[in-house]
């Protein structure tokens, strides 16, 4: 992500951030940008054009690692071009391996980890000042969430981060030792930032935590995410909230109520699942059982009709047999997700699942992947078909990437849907007027991942509005 922000006075210094990976790297590159913007910096378009160039990376697949040491390779002409450029690496990455990237790439400046982005200007201010090289990681540093709310990639909808870190260590997962112990933000300042939200014009928030669901760790009283929900709901100006990432073992009838109950928080739940094998999952220590999975989601779409569930999956894993793998196809042809995020199992350093024989052999991993991938795509067709001839709910976003002649936005469930500008309006006005409202249309037509519809009851004078 790059900023579009203007510069504070007082400072020329130019900075390019570039973001990998998840939500939370997303936020933590908006709280970056607005902590640098607090002290006058100004934010480049493009590599070529900075003073300061930093990668917030992603660190739960290696691949992502590869990417961002490939990425700073590349840099490193631009380094020899210009040695008072600042090279730095931030987030997930920066934390899991430290100083290793210094010995790797000796033209990196700053590595700073997951808790430290808060003090991204002193550690830049004390780089220019003749420190050439800098290892800022902190596993118990407290993290600053003083936002400046201007700074944010899409003024209509927010990243709000109310809880961080992990205490599930799933035996494939890196991010506990990266992200650290979970800890929870108190419900008043969360609720501070969200009324600042919306009176800078956000309309929609969604809430981050690798657990989000255990919301409430550490806080006093009872405190859950139910809490939460119960007093965002009210705020002014906030239409719709969503929150990721729940895990299974954690989610309860409490919060799926709540969902229920609240006219602004959405019909949609991110829930991984991981292996609809009970084998693999305890081998994988999720600390449930496929069972409990479909009990949690029948409860879901008996208390909140039309909510939308969405999975992750993981084939391949130790040890899994095409028994076990079968035992995952039938869990989500039951389920019927509207998407999940499926992946091949790979090893990664540092993780529990390390230690276990990677024993399913790469062309079984891309088999079953293919046959994953396939079956959540026939599932999302046939339930996006059942859609045809609806009236949704649609928050605009803008212009369509791939149709510069259709507008874009999504649904309460967080369903895609492109739909043409009215008749008679023209796409100019249209662009301008409609990011960031909310409309009714029709459906007419659908792929897997998207739906196509029309603005058949909007009139003219919508615009004006």
């Amino acid at each position: 992500m790059i900023s579009k922000s203007k510069a504070l006075k007082g400072n020329s210094t130019k900075v390019y951030i570039k973001t990998f990976g998840c939500q939370m790297n997303k936020l933590d590159t908006e709280l970056s940008i607005g902590s640098l913007a607090k002290k006058g910096y100004s934010f480049a378009e493009e590599e070529k054009d900075a003073d300061v160039i930093l990668l917030n990376t992603c660190s739960v697949r290696e691949k992502a690692e590869h990417k961002v040491y490939s990425q700073l390779g590349s840099l490193r002409d631009q380094k020899e071009k210009n040695p008072k450029l600042i090279l730095g690496v931030l987030g997930c990455m920066a934390q899991n391996e430290g100083d290793k990237i210094f010995k790797r790439m000796p033209h990196v400046n700053l590595v700073c980890g997951t808790r430290m982005f808060s003090r991204l200007p002193e550690l830049l201010d004390e780089i220019s000042a003749g420190n050439k090289r800098i290892l800022a990681i902190d596993e118990d540093g407290e993290v600053n969430f003083d936002r400046l709310v201007t700074q944010r990639q899409n003024r209509y909808s927010a990243f709000v981060s109310i809880m961080r870190g992990c205490d599930n260590y799933c035996s494939y997962c890196i991010v506990p030792y990266v992200r650290g112990r979970e800890f929870s933000r108190s419900v008043t300042e969360i609720v501070d930032e969200v009324k600042k939200l919306a009176d800078d014009g956000c309309k929609e928030v969604t809430l981050l935590g690798q657990n989000v669901n255990s919301y409430g760790k550490g806080l006093s009283g009872k405190v859950t995410l139910a809490t939460l929900l119960r007093e965002l709901d009210p705020i002014d100006g906030i239409e719709r909230i969503h929150f990721i990432t729940s895990h299974p073992r954690d989610m309860t009838k409490e919060i799926i109520e709540a969902v229920g109950e609240l006219p602004g928080v959405c019909e949609y739940l991110h829930m991984p699942a991981q292996s609809g094998s009970d084998r693999i999952l305890k081998k994988m220590k999720r600390q449930y059982t496929s069972a409990h999975y479909r009990e949690l989601v029948d409860m879901a779409k008996s208390i909140v009709p039309g909510i939308k569930i969405a999975s992750d999956f993981i084939v391949g894993f130790p040890g899994e047999t095409e028994e076990d793998f079968q035992e995952t196809v039938s869990l989500l042809n039951d389920v019927r997700c509207q998407n999940s995020f499926i992946f091949k199992y790979s090893p990664r350093t540092g993780t529990a699942a390390i230690d276990l024989v990677d024993d399913v052999i790469e062309e079984t991993k891309k088999s079953r992947n293919h046959i994953m991938l396939e079956l959540q795509k026939k599932i999302s067709s046939e339930e996006n078909i059942k859609m045809h001839g609806k009236s949704v709910e649609v928050l605009v976003e803008g212009e369509s990437k791939s149709n510069a002649g259709r507008l874009i936005g999504r649904t309460r469930q967080n369903q895609i849907v492109a739909f043409s500008p009215p008749e008679g309006v023209g796409q100019e006005g249209v662009t301008s007027a409609l990011p960031g409202t909310l409309v009714n249309v029709e459906i007419v037509d659908s792929t897997d991942l998207t739906l196509f519809g029309d603005l058949r009851d909007f009139t003219l004078n919508e615009l004006a509005h």
